[in-house]
């Protein structure tokens, strides 16, 4: 058995809560106002304690990642925001597997590095997507046919009204697509487990290559500054009547560009993306109202011509009352 790990222990020092703190520098829009109370803890403790204060205060909590699916109120959030910087990776080798455990602050462009450079694949799947492992457990990160919960083993949450950890499976998460147990916000992760292959250089090395080539085809098909990724959740299929192939048209992307607002439709510095029709962009002085309503002119044009409203994946976060169609 063996094991590593990429970082030093951090002195265990008490939380510090900052005030007033900008949030539109820590999203992937770049709009939005600040947060009332923030915080950054380092290790499961600081983690505890910023709760604690939560709790002491009767402050909403919001648990913030690398925002990269997430739409801040240009009010901003009126609570404490809570972003994770437990960033440590550590590995294990057993017989036919590497078990690698991450914080919740690591990256996923980080952590795939890291198994890369350690002869360690199975994540590359996901490279070019922006998000800390906190943030991709909770959406159940997906791409194509991969999800994150295929290859997670085990976690570590941390209760919100206790303040203790929990060693938790796979199942406790009740994953779906875009769905974890996670949403319910009474739990939020600390660390997670993931069941990976370790292999040989030249196996390692052509994994390498396949990263930098799922980047190039990510960066040439989407957008990737000033956009939250897909706006809009792809339609159940109890929701749409529209088939095609014997099969529902659930793809909210289809009915978007059917509707022509791709790289036309714009307010104020809002535009929807050239590359794809589910994106949004601020194109460099966009406020969070510019997207909202870029947003609600895209679901009010859905609903004239298929008479179905498309609902955000992307988290909407510190709006006092909720600014879309339902």
């Amino acid at each position: 058995m063996h094991t590593e790990k990429n970082s030093t222990r951090t002195q265990e020092a008490p939380i510090q809560i900052l005030h007033n703190i900008p949030l539109a520098d820590k999203n992937w829009f770049q709009t939005g106002g600040a947060a009332q109370h923030y915080a950054q803890p380092t290790n499961a403790r600081q983690f505890a304690q910023a709760l604690d204060y939560a709790r002491m205060h009767d402050l909403d909590i919001f648990v913030l990642g690398q925002g990269a699916n997430i739409l801040i109120s240009d009010d901003g959030f009126d609570g404490l925001v809570i972003r994770p910087n437990l960033n440590e990776i550590s590995f294990t080798h057993k017989d036919d597997h590497t078990l690698v455990t991450a914080g919740a602050g690591v990256t996923i462009a980080d952590l795939i590095v890291f198994c890369l450079n350690n002869n360690i694949v199975g994540l590359e799947e996901f490279a070019g997507i922006p998000g800390t492992v906190g943030g991709s457990i909770y959406i159940n990160l997906h791409y194509f046919e991969f999800l994150l919960e295929q290859f997670l083993v085990s976690a570590h949450v941390i209760q919100k009204n206790s303040g203790i950890i929990h060693a938790v499976n796979p199942d406790w998460f009740n994953f779906g697509y875009n769905q974890s147990t996670l949403m319910q916000c009474n739990h939020y992760l600390v660390s997670a487990t993931f069941k990976l292959k370790k292999v040989s250089d030249i196996a390692a090395a052509y994994a390498k290559g396949r990263r930098v080539e799922i980047i190039r085809h990510r960066e040439k098909r989407y957008p990737s500054t000033f956009t939250c990724g897909s706006f809009f959740r792809n339609f159940l299929e109890d929701e749409v009547t529209l088939m095609s192939n014997n099969k529902k048209m659930i793809h909210v992307a289809y009915y978007l560009d059917k509707i022509g607002v791709k790289g036309q439709l714009c307010v104020g510095g809002a535009i929807v993306s050239y590359q794809h029709a589910n994106m949004l962009v601020n194109k460099g002085a966009a406020t969070s109202t510019d997207i909202i309503m870029l947003a609600r002119r895209m679901q009010e044009l859905v609903q004239e011509h298929y008479d179905i409203i498309p609902q955000p994946e992307c988290q909407l976060i510190g709006f006092k009352h909720y600014p879309l169609l339902r």
